[in-house]
């Protein structure tokens, strides 16, 4: 099947290759003339494992291509997929201007030959049918399409295994027509399939992260609780998550999550609920746990210094990107670390295995010292926090880095260190809920 994805973001480019990978011929269309140069270079724009080499495997067997014109795509794939950005405005709603014009685009290339055009974007319910709407008004009398909702689930390290081995596929559509293409485009995943209308997809998408969120902010709730009552959270955790009702994953206390996704879905939920009359005042309090979460560890440090605080002292930063496997820094922890640390006079050092290039465009060095490894940001330092669990920060040698150290506090932002160790080992180790 000939597929064109609109939108080489991390949803776009990773469905694109994908679909390619599944033997379909994919056409992948973006504004940004420099990122399509990168791709047809060979080159990926973001770190995503497996992504590079699917995207180059397919280039090179001519499945996959890249192209700055909507018109190109739209005379070329039956099926396009709207997988363009869809960020929060100041009030939180999500801003669609870019779905609005890419629509328009749209409209104006389409005829008489039949095209399924697809939601892929995180969207407002009812958006599909202001997308319909919006295209009919700006096309041809005698174009032919439909609208569909086609929600994507993938998560950032893990995305290509997502979209090949997903836990479900969902389709909102209006016709068998859209029905019968999305299920044949699908059928190799052998998944299950879940077919509904438009806006009950479009719900599920903000409905699922909105849950995910709310399990976060509801353990690390948890372990504020555990270190007033002297628990351990781990522990707490694996004793509800044993439930099979409940479960264990998001049942991970710590510094709060990040990224594109939750942040920026939860505030737009929470307005697309005040537009249909609802206050949703269980996602309000979602939020406001995860702002309060992400100052926890600095909080930590001014209790543990005493007077004074984090003013003058070096704190070194394990990670720099909101989750590990990825060099995503939207909406990380560790940028609201760094500005706390600045702002109270401390000097900070940080290291990541992916993300450093993408921190310098936000943080240039001088702001902060980028460090080459783990031991030469920790090297002085009065503490180090671990901000996101990459694997390699499980295996360091820590003695060596409380050796370095000024003095050897640990604030484990993750819960990935054994507290019994690292306090045998000589730190002043502080987790999140830990005993």
């Amino acid at each position: 099947m000939k597929i064109t994805i609109i939108g080489t973001g991390y949803v776009g480019l990773v469905s694109g290759a994908c679909f390619a990978e599944l033997g379909h011929e994919v056409l992948c269309i973006d504004k940004n003339k420099e990122k399509i140069r990168t791709l047809e270079s060979g080159s990926i724009p973001f770190f995503e494992p497996g992504l590079a080499e699917i995207v180059k495997s397919n280039c090179h067997e001519g499945r996959l291509s890249f192209s700055t014109e909507i018109e190109r795509g739209v005379e070329h794939g039956t099926v396009i997929f709207v997988a363009v950005d869809t960020p929060s405005k100041p009030t939180g709603e999500a801003d669609l201007s870019s779905v609005e014009n890419v629509a328009e685009q749209i409209a104006s290339c389409l005829s008489r030959e039949y095209r399924l055009i697809v939601e892929k974007s995180t969207v407002p319910v009812q958006t599909g049918q202001w997308l319909s709407e919006t295209i009919r008004k700006h096309a041809s009398p005698e174009a032919d399409f439909d609208v569909a909702s086609n929600p994507e689930f993938l998560r950032e390290g893990t995305a290509v295994n997502d979209f090949l081995k997903p836990d479900r596929v969902v389709i909102g559509i209006t016709s068998d027509r859209a029905s019968s293409l999305l299920v044949k485009l699908y059928e190799p995943l052998n998944a299950p399939l879940l077919i509904t209308d438009i806006n009950s997809a479009e719900l599920i998408k903000h409905s699922a992260n909105a849950y995910l969120a709310m399990k976060i902010s509801f353990i690390n709730s948890i372990a504020d609780i555990c270190d007033l009552a002297g628990a351990d959270v781990k522990k707490v955790a694996r004793g509800i998550g044993l439930d099979r009702r409940i479960g264990m994953d998001f049942l991970n206390a710590g510094i709060g999550y990040g990224g594109s996704c939750f942040p920026k879905d939860v505030s737009a939920f929470i307005n697309i609920a005040g537009e249909k009359g609802f206050d949703f005042n269980i996602l309000k309090a979602v939020q406001e746990v995860n702002m309060t979460q992400h100052a926890i560890a600095v909080e930590r440090l001014e209790s543990i210094f005493g007077e004074g605080g984090v003013k003058g002292r070096r704190i070194a930063l394990f990670g720099l990107s909101f989750k590990p496997n990825t060099d995503d820094l939207r909406n990380a922890p560790s940028l609201v670390l760094i500005g706390n640390l600045k702002a109270k006079g401390a000097v900070v050092s940080a290291y990541d295995p992916v993300a450093m290039d993408n921190a310098r465009k936000i943080i240039p060095d001088g702001s902060i010292d980028y460090a080459s490894d783990p031991y030469e940001a920790a090297a002085g330092a009065d503490a180090v926090i671990l901000v996101t669990e990459w694997r390699e920060f499980a295996v360091l040698d820590f003695i060596r880095i409380k050796e370095s150290m000024a003095r050897p506090v640990f604030i484990d932002g993750r819960n990935m260190c054994d507290p019994s160790r690292m306090r045998a080992m000589g730190f002043e180790y502080s987790g999140i809920g830990r005993r």
